[in-house]
């Protein structure tokens, strides 16, 4: 049996701190997730003595991640998110809860968590009706879109039905 490739591109955060913490709260969000290690870094270095920085492998729904906890750099910002695709409402509603809690509600199904990481909580309905080549119905459900925060899959129907 070949040995498991492992990813050839893996995201990487950079947490000013609780970068452990957040794995293991990511990895309790998502089916096939994990925290796989954390290595406490043994040399000293400039964001701190040997053991304080650490090096964080963990895995969300089957996709490899690598975070460090190693103090403030640069604050996570919409240039970055992560795009969570949804079946239903009920999946809208848990993770949206889940990442908002002690974060922001933000507009278009986009929310920055606890830990100041942004996700887009977005059900796969809606690209569907992006894609629709009845560009009216698309203009729709887009303007329906821009009007929600946490995105409601029944009123992006009816507005893709036009009622």
């Amino acid at each position: 049996m070949p040995a498991i490739r492992p990813s050839k591109i893996v995201p990487h955060l950079w947490f000013a701190e609780k970068a452990a913490e957040a794995a293991s709260f990511y990895a309790s969000l998502f089916p096939d997730s994990r925290v796989d290690n954390v290595t406490p870094i043994a040399a000293d270095t400039p964001s701190g003595p040997a053991g304080s920085v650490q090096v964080v492998e963990f895995t969300l729904a089957g996709q490899r991640f690598l975070a460090i906890g190693a103090g403030p750099l640069d604050p996570f910002n919409h240039a970055i998110s992560f795009v969570v695709s949804c079946d239903d409402q009920a999946e809208v509603d848990r993770l949206w809860d889940a990442l908002s809690a002690g974060g922001a509600a933000e507009q278009c199904g986009w929310v920055k968590d606890r830990y100041g990481v942004y996700w887009q909580i977005v059900p796969t309905a809606l690209g569907e009706m992006m894609k629709d080549a009845d560009r009216v119905r698309a203009r729709r459900v887009m303007e329906a879109m821009l009007r929600m925060k946490k995105l409601d899959i029944a009123g992006l129907r009816r507005a893709y039905a036009g009622a």
